[in-house]
């Protein structure tokens, strides 16, 4: 599938499970460049190097 996002940078929460994980997955097989955001952070070794990882908790506590 060509989706033509190569070379484009995309930020994905959720990025360490599920659909977040699927997402993130895609869009780096479609040579985008992908920062995945997660409360803990995870190994993206098998996922190469255009994938970068932050941890962080995005949901705010009211």
């Amino acid at each position: 599938m060509d989706l033509r996002i190569e070379d484009r940078v995309y930020l994905v929460t959720g990025a360490s499970s599920g659909i977040g994980e699927a997402t993130v997955r895609l869009l780096a097989a479609e040579g985008a460049t992908v920062v995945g955001v997660a409360r803990k952070p995870w190994s993206t070794e098998a996922l190469g190097d255009r994938v970068s990882t932050v941890a962080a908790d995005t949901l705010r506590q009211v």
